[in-house]
């Protein structure tokens, strides 16, 4: 992985190897930005680059060091991610154990730590600890959706690197172009913000079947008819959709975010296109404050969903809140 085939985050590149160019490399890294926006990419980039034997501001990707990052086996690279819902404090400790060993290169050795605001305190006051005093010459590098929840100690340590959502205009062009459904393109780009997370999301098969699913429940709760419940309970749950509801939620929130512009004659914004006609039909049944209503209900039910409410509970709950029937 080098820089030029990473799309986009040209300011966070730009950055590195900047730093790159005048070996000036900071002992820690904050990449801080949306998920899917490619703080990964670029974090395997960069450390290819601090490995590489041209000693560039890009990675070769030919010499033994490239090699060795792109087959997954450097022994100078770690990579560390929650053991389920955290990053725990015997990991930090793992990693100390193997940096007490130098660099068989004489290079700084690299770390990656991958959702590091999920770190448990005391793993967070371990590696605070690891970055003020490290065993051997190290590069940090955290990835975060919200590099503002780490330790604060551990912020003004690191140099912020920050990562925005990719143009969806530009990831339609990409996906489209490479064979995905123009339909299934327009949800993925609203929902994911870089062009890999979007390819991770159009390569499920429940994500279409999703979205079908909120297209049916959206028409039944503008009061089309059906029942919303029987069909959550038999296209959700009895199809093992269950476990995929806050992405439903998310594209409800675009349902009904459509739903408006319509009522303003934006048709040019409205994501769901192929239900033009039936979202300019009945986007007028309800005034615009229905509609922002039922967008927070959706806010409402991800947030009851993060709390561990029973996921059957929350989707019927939300379905009788936005029900025009009711």
């Amino acid at each position: 992985m080098a820089f030029t085939d990473i799309i986009g985050q040209e300011a966070a590149k730009q950055q590195l190897q900047s730093s790159l160019r005048r070996k000036q490399i900071s002992h820690a890294y904050i990449f801080s930005g949306p998920p899917g926006s490619g703080q990964k990419e670029v974090a395997m980039a960069f450390a290819q680059a601090l490995f590489c034997s041209k000693g560039g501001d890009d990675a070769c990707g030919e010499c033994l060091e490239c090699r060795k990052v792109q087959h997954g086996n450097h022994p100078d690279l770690h990579y560390i991610a929650p053991e389920g819902a955290s990053i725990k404090i015997e990991q930090i400790r793992d990693l100390q154990r193997i940096f007490s060993y130098r660099s068989e290169t004489g290079n700084p050795k690299v770390y990656i730590i991958d959702e590091a605001d999920k770190m448990t305190v005391q793993a967070a006051n371990s590696l605070l600890k690891f970055l003020e005093e490290p065993p051997s010459p190290a590069v940090a590098i955290l990835l975060s959706d919200n590099g503002r929840a780490l330790l604060p100690t551990i912020q003004s340590r690191a140099q912020w690197v920050s990562f925005m959502p990719l143009d969806p205009d530009r990831m339609m062009q990409i996906l489209t172009g490479e064979g995905y459904t123009v339909n299934l393109c327009r949800c993925a780009v609203q929902l994911a913000a870089g062009v890999q997370s979007c390819r991770d999301l159009l390569d499920q098969n429940w994500f279409a079947e999703i979205r079908n699913v909120v297209l049916q429940l959206g028409k039944e709760t503008a009061g089309r008819g059906g029942s919303p419940l029987i069909t959550a309970q038999q296209n959700v749950f009895k199809a093992g959709l269950g476990e995929h509801l806050d992405i439903l939620f998310s594209l409800f929130h675009i349902w009904f975010k459509d739903m408006i512009h319509a009522l303003y004659h934006r048709h040019d914004r409205i994501v769901f296109i192929d239900e033009l006609d039936f979202i300019t039909k009945h986007a007028f049944s309800r005034a615009e404050e229905q509609w922002i209503h039922a967008m927070e209900l959706v806010a409402e039910s991800k947030k009851k969903l993060r709390q561990n409410m029973n996921a059957q509970l929350c989707l019927e709950q939300f379905l009788i809140g936005v029900d025009g029937r009711n």
